[in-house]
This record gives structure tokens, C-alpha cells and sequence, in this order.
């Protein structure tokens, strides 16, 4: 049994993507690429569109939802067209990780994933973030790293 439910978000629930984007400790992993993201409400309805209304057989997105019903993190993933491959996204609210839910994000995106045909997940990784380490523990491996970045990969 999974500690987190996949949850597909209203519109009205994109606050707290927002709140995730906007949170400098979640986000310090992105510091080499900005920091932090601003997501502001005139921006949730394209957005919405193209990654939860209309996504094709190209995006998917959802929230990692806890036992006690709290938005945790999300997972995602998406075809790069210019690489041809698909890149997963697994995002934990600073203050819940340490407990499991990472784990539990890329178990759930892995199943998506191949529910929806996909054969192989990558996710390009800062070189300064451990958490490449997390999708090592889950099945990954490094296809190749530099001093900018670790590129990981499961074939599923």
C-alpha cells in the first residue's frame, strides 16, 4: 500500500502548485537554473490546458496526496521533442521530504508512465543535487553525468 494517493488537480487546487514553485527550500534545487518559479494565477488556465485538460499522450501531471489529505508534491513527465525522450518530474514540498513520498512519487509516475505506453523515463538532474541518489534507489541509472548535470534513465 503507497503512503501517497495520485490525485488529478482542479484548476481551483493550482495554488498550490504555485506554493510549491514559489517555496526557496523546495525549490534549491533549481538554484544553477533560478530558484524558485513564479506561477501566478493569469497563468494557471493555458497551463492547466496543456498539462491536466488536454494533455495528449505527451504530458501527465498530478499531486501526491498524503493519509491525512495534504497536497504533498506533484509528478509529472513530458516528451522532449528535441531529445526524444521523456522526462519525469518528481517534486516534494520541503517540509514533508525525508518521509517516503519521493519513493513513493516515482512508484506512481513509473506506473503511469507505463500504463500510458511510455518505455523509458529520464530526468536530467542538477550534478549538486543529491537527490539523483532517490532515482537511484528506485530503479534508475546514470546514463551520463558532467560537472552541470547527472542524466538518469529506467527502462520500464
Amino acid at each position: 500500500m503507497s503512503i501517497v494517493t495520485i490525485y488529478k488537480p482542479k484548476l481551483e487546487d493550482l495554488w498550490f502548485r504555485e506554493k510549491l514553485m514559489a517555496d526557496e527550500d523546495t525549490m534549491s534545487y533549481n538554484a544553477k537554473w533560478g530558484g524558485t518559479i513564479p506561477f501566478p494565477k493569469e497563468e494557471w488556465e493555458p497551463w492547466y490546458d496543456a498539462w491536466v485538460r488536454n494533455p495528449g499522450t505527451n504530458r501527465y501531471y498530478r499531486y501526491l496526496v498524503n493519509e491525512e489529505n495534504e497536497f504533498v508534491g506533484e509528478i509529472a513527465y513530458h516528451y522532449d521533442r528535441s531529445r526524444d525522450i521523456y522526462i519525469c518530474d518528481v517534486i516534494v514540498l520541503a517540509s514533508f521530504r525525508g518521509q517516503g513520498y519521493g519513493t513513493a512519487g516515482i512508484q506512481e509516475l513509473i506506473i503511469a508512465a507505463k500504463e500510458n505506453g511510455v518505455t523509458v523515463l529520464h530526468d536530467d538532474i542538477a550534478a549538486d543535487n543529491p537527490s539523483y541518489h532517490l532515482f537511484l534507489k528506485n530503479g534508475f541509472e546514470i546514463e551520463y553525468e558532467n560537472d552541470e548535470v547527472v542524466m538518469v534513465k529506467k527502462e520500464l
